[in-house]
């Protein structure tokens, strides 16, 4: 069979799902040998043991929708049995996660099993109760069992990065978590470990933030010294009401973080993104300084020190004059 026959052989029979187990893929009549030889010749990825993606598929992907797949690999070659945890879980709760890793991360309150290890995978074994566990249906009919979306930010602020766990944190928030009903977990909680870590992440969190990228400025201007910054805050403008990321009412000092989809309006993005530049303008003219800063820039927190520095300094000449 030459590549394109298996290939055309490999689309017409795969299951209606991106990750196919061989149990799954056996039913469609694509058999150990299909699987051997297209992984051999490149037109399929075995995700791992008993688990299968098609490679163009693969290549289509995000990372972030790759780390998905690998969820979703685990799932089928361990029949479901595992709750997933963590990042994992946050990942399934459509959470945003950022440098959380490509582990599979599993919890069970007792010893690992077959189905939970691997190279891929990071097992916890901590107490489980009913209260912490729910089931997901996801787009293609699975039924996974995460932790709750409470216990999966604590479960993140014991063991990640404050700024990593953060993004995750707020972004519950803004799906319906509960800051008290998870200080209250957490204080309640047998487990000690990473309990001094996961009280400052919820002290940290602030559901006004609508991006991992606006979190992270949130820190990081935090960690400057810089607390009069203004989350999502409203300014009106002859031309309409303006929402900055942050302002500084002070000393009229707008920082925006360009890299979320920050236009999804019912407008067509170019009226909505026009729209946004004349209200800018109108600001400027009232006397408002705008910084912005991007991904590539928060790579580097000293450089963005001193521009939020220059950029206070400049406005405070301004009001002076």
């Amino acid at each position: 069979m030459n590549p394109h026959e298996l290939i055309t052989v490999i689309d017409s029979r795969w299951p209606a799902r991106a990750v196919a187990s061989t149990q799954q893929l056996a039913l469609a009549e694509l058999g150990d040998r299909v699987l051997t030889v297209g992984v051999r010749s490149g037109v399929l990825l075995r995700l791992r043991r008993g688990a299968y993606v098609r490679t163009d598929e693969w290549n289509r992907l995000t990372p972030w929708e790759r780390d998905d797949l690998r969820i979703h690999a685990h799932y089928e070659s361990t029949g479901g049995t595992s709750c997933y945890s963590h990042s994992s879980a946050a990942r399934l709760h459509s959470c945003q996660v950022w440098n959380c890793g490509r582990l599979v991360h599993v919890t069970t309150s007792y010893s690992n099993s077959a189905t939970s290890t691997g190279t891929d995978v990071r097992t916890h074994r901590l107490p489980l109760d009913s209260s912490d566990l729910i089931t997901l249906q996801t787009a293609d009919g699975r039924d996974i069992q995460v932790t709750s979306l409470e216990r999966t930010v604590l479960d993140c602020a014991r063991i990640l990065r404050l700024d990593a766990a953060a993004v995750i944190g707020d972004d519950a928030l803004r799906k319906g978590a509960d800051l008290a009903s998870m200080r209250k977990m957490l204080e309640e909680s047998p487990v000690k470990r990473g309990s001094m870590r996961a009280a400052a992440v919820l002290d940290a969190l602030d559901v006004r933030s609508e991006s991992a990228g606006e979190t992270r400025t949130r820190l990081l201007l935090h960690s400057f010294g810089l607390h009069s910054f203004v989350p999502q805050y409203e300014i009106p403008t002859s031309a309409g009401l303006f929402r900055a990321d942050f302002a500084d009412p002070a000393s009229r000092v707008v920082i925006e973080f360009d890299g979320k989809a920050k236009y999804g309006d019912y407008k067509p993005a170019d009226e909505v993104l026009l729209a946004e530049r004349r209200r800018e303008n109108a600001l400027t003219e009232e006397g408002w300084i705008f910084l912005r800063l991007d991904w590539q820039q928060l790579e580097d927190p000293w450089a963005i020190r001193r521009r939020v520095g220059a950029t206070l300094v400049r406005a405070q000449k301004r009001l002076a004059g």
